[in-house]
């Protein structure tokens, strides 16, 4: 068992504030991370997939949603208050369709750096889900955004890999 006291890290201990974490002296390091985001678009959505995007008046949906997901990640920190503001060094979405017909979408970023991009990616399928969202509503608003999650980080103090899909 770990005896370590857990605390939140962008809580300042002594004053109770909140704190941008200090990784001055972390290792820097090639980090990457993972998340995945799965929506459900509908069957009245789906019926217009076509080639493996979904074409609207306002374009290409699968397409437009992995640009607006990389523009998201790389602005993290203009949207999450305490993120470190990362140059990023690559990031990418993929946008497929599952065989329950729900749209799954996948980020992975990655830097060599002091402080890891669990946020970056994060932030990228969000963003791409929400890019999908609001290119279909117009077909229907019965989309659910079901579930955003952490699949993989690796290249920092602790490694994670969910073993659930």
């Amino acid at each position: 068992m770990n005896d370590e006291k857990q605390t939140f890290t962008h809580i300042d201990e002594a004053s109770g504030h909140p704190v941008m974490v200090n990784v001055s002296d972390k290792a820097v390091t090639k980090r990457s991370a993972t998340a995945r985001c799965i929506v459900v678009p509908g069957e009245e959505i789906m019926k217009h997939l076509n080639s493996g995007d979904i074409n609207t008046k306002k374009g290409p949906v699968f397409q437009t949603a992995i640009v607006a997901g990389i523009m998201a990640a790389k602005k993290t920190s203009d949207l999450i208050p305490l993120c470190h503001p990362l140059a990023l060094e690559d990031c990418r979405i993929s946008i497929r369709v599952n065989e329950e017909r729900e749209v799954v979408i996948e980020c992975t970023a990655v830097i060599t750096s002091r402080t890891g991009v669990e946020m970056e990616a994060l932030t990228g399928v969000t963003v791409a889900a929400l890019t999908i969202y609001d290119m279909c509503k117009a077909f229907s608003h019965d989309i659910v955004i079901k579930e955003t999650k952490l699949i993989a980080k690796s290249g920092g103090k602790s490694e994670y890999k969910r073993t659930e899909a």
